[in-house]
């Protein structure tokens, strides 16, 4: 097992080193502030204001964002629960949940975003998982890191997507931009050209099969109005020229890099609208040991509805 750890890193490496954008510099991880707030057996969750793009309409509801750091098997890749530490490594974990109602029905979205802390030795993420749910029915899908590339198995409702197994080269995820956000310092970040997968959310409310598509990416100070709140923030922007589609993260220059909100614009029904969240509130809190009637004040707090 301990040569298939050596083979694991070394594949990261040779990733790494065919970059030619990749620079090995001081990693956040090796902070003591970026170990005290991420190590400290607690989960930062952050709730949104949200209005979801959908049948060609604006659609209320809420986003949750759950950060929390956690060791994960590289053989297996799943979270470690045994005494196997010698095959895992820290990974800091994105449960990213949208929730919204169309009409008489709601639509439930989960993302987990598995992306290695140690990113000079693990520069890809491992692992991304997506499950739908909604009233005519639902939808998985998975991306396993697997021979420098992505192993795809989705399985949908839907008949075009009904069944999907493959394997695709290695391109930079839009579902890592929000944890690279937290990981990387600010001038490590992806930008200019950049070949990406479009998140697995995105791909499932447009019905799109998991292609990369080459995008355009800037970071700038936010120079908008008083729609996200805040000092110092910073404004990333992605856009995708084939699919006619921008997304903007907004987020705080300093550490911990907390994002304040986003926007995803693109065609909904022959519209083009802009999907919109604003953060409502944070805390910091070992959520896994709040499962009593008693701990549904902790929802107060996060300005929950839904």
């Amino acid at each position: 097992m301990k040569y298939y750890i050596i083979i694991f890193s070394l594949l990261f490496t040779i990733t790494a080193c065919s970059n030619e954008n990749e620079k090995k510099t001081i990693q956040l991880s090796d902070t003591q502030e970026f170990r005290k707030y991420w190590f400290s057996n607690k989960a930062e969750i952050s709730s949104y204001g949200l209005q979801q793009a959908q049948y060609g309409k604006l659609n209320q509801g809420e986003a949750i964002m759950v950060f929390v750091s956690e060791d994960f098997r590289l053989d297996k890749q799943v979270k470690l629960e045994s005494d196997s530490k010698e095959n895992a490594t820290p990974v800091l974990k994105l449960n990213f949940i949208k929730k919204f109602i169309t009409g008489i029905y709601d639509y439930s979205m989960y993302t987990s975003v598995f992306t290695p802390v140690q990113t000079n030795t693990f520069p890809a993420t491992l692992k991304v998982t997506n499950t739908n749910q909604e009233w005519c029915g639902q939808s998985f899908l998975q991306l396993n890191y697997h021979q420098n590339g992505y192993q795809v198995l989705g399985k949908s409702y839907f008949e075009d997507e009904v069944s999907e197994e493959c394997h695709i080269d290695y391109a930079m995820l839009e579902d890592e931009l929000w944890t690279k956000i937290r990981l990387l310092p600010i001038e490590q970040l992806p930008k200019g050209n950049v070949l990406l997968v479009p998140s697995m959310t995105s791909l499932r409310l447009r019905h799109k099969k998991v292609l990369a598509e080459m995008t355009q990416i800037n970071l700038e100070p936010y120079k908008g109005d008083s729609t996200f709140k805040g000092k110092d923030l910073m404004d990333y922007q992605i856009r995708f020229p084939e699919s006619k589609r921008d997304l903007r993260i907004i987020f705080e220059k300093g550490f911990p890099h907390q994002i304040i909100g986003w926007e995803d614009t693109y065609e909904v029904r022959k519209k083009r609208l802009t999907s919109r969240a604003i953060l409502k509130a944070t805390i910091q809190n070992a959520y896994w040991e709040k499962n009593t009637p008693a701990d549904t004040n902790y929802r107060k707090l996060l300005k929950l509805k839904y």
